[in-house]
């Protein structure tokens, strides 16, 4: 009867740190997708100052505003489900666009010297770096989910319930690179 007893409080601590266990994973995977849904937050804000931005160049060159118009509007929303990849391939959409109002402020240099213009460049800098810091944030979570999962024996619950790892987001190439002088 001893030995029973014993077994039994062995069943139910096992059962209650899987339990445990488990819903700290699920935790941290909603943690996870919050900083995802931040940065979809900031990405938003982001594109709307953008499109702020091409609607202060609207009375130059009629056809390089539309091409920009269209860039804007054929991108899609993200949200806190988006992956890594998808908020990349905003990013890329979202620089494309951004060249694409530098070259006209390039052909025409009184747009830089116009206030909104100004104004508007500065929030799409603030959001800039608004995104940056919620990668960082991103990341980090990532790090603290990640690291959840893969401990022993948290790893074998991981895997019976199917938890898997999260990318992280990686310096892209071209900012990788270090400008030469």
């Amino acid at each position: 009867m001893k030995i029973l007893g014993i077994i039994l409080i062995i069943i139910v601590a096992g059962i209650a740190f899987g339990i445990r266990t488990y819903n700290r994973f699920v935790q941290s995977k909603e943690m996870v997708q919050n900083a995802m849904g931040q940065i979809a937050a900031q990405v938003e804000s982001r594109w709307d100052a953008l499109t702020s931005l091409i609607q202060a160049t609207k009375n130059y060159q009629v056809h390089e505003r539309e091409t920009l118009v269209e860039v804007v509007q054929s991108r899609q929303g993200l949200t806190r489900q988006a992956k890594v990849k998808e908020v990349s391939q905003d990013d890329a959409l979202f620089e494309k666009a951004l060249s694409n109002v530098q070259l006209l402020v390039e052909r025409y240099p009184e747009l830089k010297a116009d206030n909104l213009y100004q104004k508007t460049m500065e929030s799409v800098n603030t959001y800039e770096n608004n995104v940056r810091q919620a990668r960082m944030i991103f990341n980090d979570t990532v790090t603290k989910y990640n690291r959840s999962i893969k401990v022993f024996p948290n790893s074998l619950i991981a895997g019976m319930t199917g938890f898997h790892p999260e990318e992280y987001f990686e310096a892209t190439s071209s900012k990788k690179d270090m400008p030469q002088w």
